[in-house]
């Protein structure tokens, strides 16, 4: 073991040596991530263009495009920067930024979706109030408040480790990993082996929750009502559903890869599944909303083809 004070950088070890395949790996990633960024970007140009689709629900979900480019810009850089190092190293104040943009855009995340499905909500069961209940500035708020509270969830986190001293220096992922971290202190307090279960807790359940008992009383209301309007409600929530069950798939692979011993997987099964979210959510949110959604998906025809 290092002594604490030497410990100046992380060693990312999951890398390994995986040698010429390297140029591979890099143009595949390269590729996905322009692919990622274009996706939504083009989204968020469709929206802003097209006056008919300033309405809250496509408010938020450029929201939720932004915060794509956001996360996947936290990871990619620093995947394709390491695959042509020899060392994987990663430096303290770099290693607690990227982990910072990377829990801070997974709270966005599940906090947009939250907001989403309470605008769903008020839609479906308000229907007549709902341009009074979802006016702009409401929605403005709703969108700052996402972010300040997932801002304010990683700034605990950082209360935590940034006090630590730590006694290792590598880290068995591709990326930086609070709990992995944490296992690397020299001295950890009950405060320290928790605090990442409060963070899923204040990031992942209280949204969640919110998300269940806002497409309950959806259900409910469907139940309920004509079959054109069930239908319609349909059309509009599924994007949503697949969103969060692929995020909660993907939130059980990370937290499973990173507290249990995972052996008899194969390695590069385990690392592709501790990224998961970050391979496939920003690019599942877009083509979802973006080609399943019939006005985003008209409004995308008239931009392309310059039709009025």
């Amino acid at each position: 073991m290092e002594n604490s004070t030497e410990v100046m950088s992380f060693v990312l070890a999951a890398y390994g040596n995986i040698g010429e395949v390297k140029y591979l790996y890099f143009s595949i990633m390269l590729l996905w991530y322009i692919s990622i960024c274009v996706a939504n970007t083009v989204l968020i140009v469709v929206i802003y263009m097209d006056r008919r689709l300033h309405e809250p629900m496509y408010i938020l979900l450029c929201n939720l495009f932004v915060n794509e480019i956001g996360g996947s810009t936290s990871m990619y850089p620093l995947l394709l920067s390491q695959m042509f190092s020899d060392t994987h190293e990663v430096t303290l104040p770099w290693c607690f930024l990227q982990m910072g943009c990377v829990y801070t855009s997974a709270s966005v995340e599940f906090c947009s979706l939250a907001a989403m499905a309470y605008d769903r909500y008020v839609s479906i069961c308000y229907p007549l109030r709902y341009n009074v209940i979802m006016n702009t500035g409401r929605v403005g708020m709703i969108i700052l408040l996402v972010w300040m509270y997932s801002f304010g969830n990683f700034i605990f986190l950082f209360s935590v480790v940034i006090r630590l001293t730590f006694c290792g220096n590598v880290i068995d992922k591709v990326f930086c990993d609070y709990h992995l971290i944490i296992k690397l202190a020299c001295s950890v307090s009950i405060l320290n082996n928790i605090s990442d279960l409060l963070f899923a807790f204040v990031t992942i359940v209280i949204p969640f929750s919110l998300i269940s008992v806002s497409y309950i009383k959806i259900l409910n209301v469907c139940l309920n009502t004509s079959k054109e309007n069930t239908q319609k409600a349909i059309t509009t929530c599924t994007p949503q559903i697949v969103s969060v069950s692929n995020l909660f798939i993907g939130g059980m692979f990370n937290f499973v890869d990173s507290r249990f011993d995972v052996a008899l997987v194969p390695d590069k099964v385990r690392i592709i599944l501790s990224v998961y979210l970050l391979i496939c959510q920003p690019m599942i949110t877009p083509f979802m909303y973006g080609f399943y959604l019939l006005k985003i998906r008209q409004s995308c025809k008239r931009l392309l083809f310059n039709r009025k």
